[in-house]
């Protein structure tokens, strides 16, 4: 089961990439076939296999000879892990349909963080969707509507006040809609941890690039990569994250 859990992951993963890719042209992803971003030749089902086509193809189209990118491979990967780790922690405790919301949860994360990666950009139509899916999937859970709304409107609104007073220098209108999806995901207290730690990794890696010289002081950084990466984190681990914490705070 953890071999075909990890097999799926890498099928979704290579979906997900197909998502971002016509999300970023405003193509439909549900229909049309997978075509090379360079030739334009329509690939074939030997070509579409998660990571071996890469392997075999040593990360080049098979017609044209353009190197293909890294990115594919990697989130393919990410993704079969992804959905791994979900099911050795949640089915193991016995909680199957926390395990698909975390997996339906995971796959809109990894579509935010990859496309604000690469495009600096958050869409509505996918962190408004997320936001849907993620209120609705959590009440049919048993979760408390109201604790879910208190930490969306409260992370969404201390985003919002850093955009009304840097008039949108500091942060985007993207980041607060993200705010609200991190609150419908985990609820409150727990978007906290989430919060707190992309603020940390984001600190951590700025200063680090601008070391590098890959960035300066004031350069822009995609922090909707860094939420999303800090959610995903929060949704299996933040419990335990938030416990150790306090527990430090009481000794």
């Amino acid at each position: 089961m953890p071999f075909f859990i990890f097999i799926l992951g890498l099928v979704i993963g290579s979906f997900l990439n197909a998502v971002i890719f016509r999300l970023k042209k405003n193509e439909q992803f549900i229909k049309g076939r997978s075509k090379c971003l360079f030739c334009k030749k329509e690939l074939k089902p030997r070509d579409l296999i998660p990571v071996v086509s890469f392997i075999f193809l040593k990360g080049r189209c098979r017609f044209c000879q353009k190197r293909i990118s890294w990115q594919y491979p990697l989130l393919e990967l990410a993704t079969g892990l992804i959905f791994l780790i979900g099911y050795f922690y949640y089915p193991a405790a016995g909680q199957p349909f926390n395990y698909l919301a975390y997996l339906i949860f995971s796959c809109f994360l990894i579509v935010i963080f990859t496309y604000d990666l690469k495009y600096y950009l958050i869409l509505d139509k996918v962190s408004l969707t997320a936001l849907l899916v993620a209120f609705l999937a959590n009440f049919l859970l048993g979760r408390d509507p109201l604790n879910l709304l208190l930490g969306a409107v409260l992370v969404a609104g201390f985003f919002l006040s850093q955009f009304l007073i840097s008039k949108g220098k500091w942060i985007g209108g993207g980041d607060i809609r993200l705010g609200l999806v991190m609150g419908a995901m985990l609820g409150w207290p727990l978007v906290l941890v989430a919060l707190f730690l992309a603020y940390i990794i984001g600190a951590i890696i700025g200063l680090w690039l601008i070391v590098l010289k890959k960035k300066a002081w004031g350069s822009q950084l995609p922090f909707g990569t860094f939420l999303a990466a800090t959610t995903w984190l929060s949704l299996w681990w933040g419990e335990r994250l938030m416990n150790w914490y306090l527990n430090f705070l009481s000794f």
